[in-house]
Parts: structure tokens; C-alpha cells; sequence
């Protein structure tokens, strides 16, 4: 035995185990990159597919709006980028690339360094959301002492800036959510939000539930906000014209994809995919003619049993022979508009095959976990 060998067994450190082991940084555009996700809900008819491999990228300091009719599988994409979903929701595959991290692979300890101090979320409903027993100033100093490791007394002085930050009296601090506005306590979920200055937000369907007047003062603070601190900022909502005042880019979902993408001017003023565009009527233009507004026949499909080929196909007035068999690819007709519709091209043979071993594999792994649950 060597003297070197002698000495790593008797008082070298142990190598750290592989599992302590920093991960590798993954290198990926922007600072978060979402690649083909799936999220899916089991119930006991089957798996509900409400996030069905969507795809987009967020540079730092961008807003992005994802918008669509309810159903739409918005909010599910959110809580699946932070790993909130509910007990029976998992995310199936897919990769949520973050600061060169996977959140999808990571482990619940993993993402509770990662909530609130990288990323953080305004949730819809700020009544539902916050503590109806608990004063608002300790449910915005929990977050702090948790993640700053700071004292009581300087976690109190850092809710009273995020307070008048946001536009609350400080000296309110210790009121409890129902003595406060429905405007304020949407006030008080954003100040929550930015507790550990977070590198993202997202925002649930912020202005939910607040009269006209309060929605645009929330949506002003949002945008300001954004600009002071530099935040990136994602956007969850059915209002095309709330997406349009505040976000750089745009993400339309319809039964759980991706339909199209791309900045706020080129969705608006050279929407292609059909539900893009019937969603864009379905809103009054005050700069048009006056008119009624129309709305989108029929109704969203079942998740449980999505159609074959193009989700939209069964609505969509421009439907033909592969729009009911072939699912389409997302397609760039333009530097950063991507649209999923068989108008702009039929995929190929190639891509068709794997699209379809992609299903077979999604499928193989749902059975395996069912199997896996049974026993």
C-alpha cells in the first residue's frame, strides 16, 4: 500500500456521494426555457392531459403572457413550473430549464430553495390565497426569515418597505385580510411575491375579481415593479388586452398546447393560427368599427379523451383531412412567430413517427406508474 493510499483511508474526507454532488450546470437560451412539458391530473376515468408538451423561453427581464379561454391548461403550466400541482397531477416529461437548472428533475427540498427567493407567484383569488387568521405582515415575514435567515425586527423593517413599495400604509401591517380591500390585498400578494427578490414572477390571473379602476392601478404597480427591479414576469390570463398592455411576448394555449407564439405585435397585428384569431374578435376593438363581438362555436374538448390530430380541429372553420389525424408541429413563419397548424405545412413522415413514439412512451410511462401505484 502507498504512503498516499495509507493516507486517504486513515485520514483523507470521504468523497462526497454522487447524490450530494453539485448538478452540472445545463446551458440553455434565456433564463428559463421550457422544453415540451407535459402535466397531466389522474382521476379514475383516466389521466386528464392539461399540459400537453408545451415549449416557450423567457429572457431575463421579459414579460411573457400566457393567455387562452378557461381550461386552457394556464394555471396548470404555472404551478407545474414550480412543482405546485395538486396530489394527483405529476409532471410526465419535459424539462423546466431555469438559471441552468431542471426544476422537473429536482426533489421537493430541491425546489424549496428555489420558491420564493428565485421564483415567485402571485396566486388568483388574494382572499383564497392569504391566511384568513393570520396577521398580513407575518404571512410577508414568514418568507423572509425563512430564506434570508434575518432576524424578527429586520424582517418586520423589510414588509414595511415591500408595503409602501406597493403602495399600503405600513402602519397596516398588522391587519388581518378581511379588513382590508380586495385591491389591497392584491397589493399585499404582490409585496409577498417580491419578499426575497425573486428573479421571476409569476402572476395567476392577478386582476381576477377587482373592479375596472383597481385592475389597471394593479397592472400599473406590476409594470413599474418590473421596470425598477428588473424582473421577468409571466402573465396568466383569459383578457387579451391585459397581455397586450404589459408583456414583451405572448403564448396562446388552447386544451393544453401551444398554438402559437411571439411577440405581442406580431399575435395582434399578424395573428395565423384560427383560434388565435377568432380569440382576438372575441374582444371589442374600440379603435374599429363598432360591432358586436363574435364568439368561438362549440366548446373546449375533453382532456380525457382529446381528439385525434389538432385539439381545435372539431372548432376551427379551416379544418381539413389532416387537421383530424395528424397532430401539427409548431412551425416559424417569421424570426420568433411560431404557429402549430396544418396551413403552414403537414409534418413530414419523419416527424409524424416520432411524434407518435413520443405518445407511445408518454403512454408506457403512465401505465408503469399506475402498475407501480397498484402494488
Amino acid at each position: 500500500m502507498s504512503a498516499a493510499t495509507a493516507k486517504a483511508k486513515k485520514g483523507a474526507p470521504a468523497a462526497k456521494p454522487a447524490a450530494e454532488k453539485k448538478a452540472a450546470r445545463i446551458e440553455h437560451p434565456g433564463l428559463l426555457d421550457v422544453r415540451d412539458l407535459k402535466a397531466y391530473f389522474r382521476l379514475s376515468a383516466g389521466w386528464v392531459k392539461a399540459v400537453d408538451g408545451i415549449s416557450f423561453t423567457l429572457e431575463p427581464g421579459e414579460s411573457l403572457g400566457l393567455a387562452g379561454e378557461s381550461g386552457c391548461g394556464k394555471t396548470t403550466a404555472a404551478t407545474a413550473l414550480i412543482k405546485l400541482l395538486p396530489e394527483n397531477g405529476r409532471i410526465v416529461s419535459g424539462e423546466v430549464l431555469f438559471d441552468g437548472i431542471n426544476l422537473a428533475k429536482r426533489t421537493e427540498f430541491g425546489m424549496s430553495k428555489i420558491r420564493w427567493k428565485e421564483i415567485s407567484m402571485i396566486f388568483q383569488g388574494a382572499m383564497n390565497a392569504l391566511n384568513p387568521v393570520k396577521e398580513v405582515g407575518d404571512q410577508i415575514i414568514e418568507p423572509i426569515r425563512l430564506h434570508d435567515n434575518i432576524g424578527e425586527k429586520a424582517a418586520l423593517a423589510r414588509a414595511k418597505e415591500l408595503f409602501e413599495l406597493v403602495g399600503i400604509n405600513p402602519k397596516r401591517i398588522g391587519e388581518y385580510p378581511h379588513q382590508m380591500s380586495g385591491g389591497m390585498r392584491q397589493r399585499a400578494m404582490i409585496a409577498m411575491a417580491l419578499a426575497c427578490n425573486p428573479r421571476l414572477v409569476i402572476g395567476d390571473e392577478p386582476t381576477t375579481a377587482l373592479d375596472v379602476m383597481v385592475q389597471a392601478q394593479i397592472l400599473e404597480l406590476i409594470e413599474k415593479l418590473r421596470e425598477e427591479l428588473d424582473l421577468s414576469f409571466i402573465l396568466i390570463s383569459h383578457d387579451l388586452s391585459v397581455m397586450a398592455e404589459t408583456c414583451d411576448k405572448g403564448v396562446i394555449m388552447y386544451a393544453g398546447r401551444v398554438v402559437e407564439s411571439g411577440s405581442v405585435e406580431q399575435i395582434f397585428n399578424n395573428a395565423e393560427h384560427p383560434y388565435t384569431r377568432r380569440l382576438i374578435k372575441s374582444f371589442p376593438n374600440i379603435h374599429e368599427k363598432r360591432e358586436m363581438v363574435s364568439s368561438i362555436p362549440g366548446d373546449p374538448p375533453n382532456l380525457l379523451y382529446p381528439p385525434p390530430g389538432c385539439n381545435f380541429s372539431p372548432r376551427c372553420e379551416r379544418c381539413f383531412e389532416p387537421c383530424t389525424s395528424v397532430e401539427p408541429q409548431l412551425t416559424e413563419i417569421e424570426p420568433g412567430h411560431f404557429v402549430s397548424c396544418h396551413l403552414f405545412g403537414v409534418p413530414d413522415q419523419a416527424t409524424q413517427d416520432a411524434a407518435s413514439a413520443d405518445v407511445a412512451a408518454t403512454d408506457a410511462h403512465l401505465a408503469a406508474a399506475l402498475e407501480a401505484e397498484a402494488q
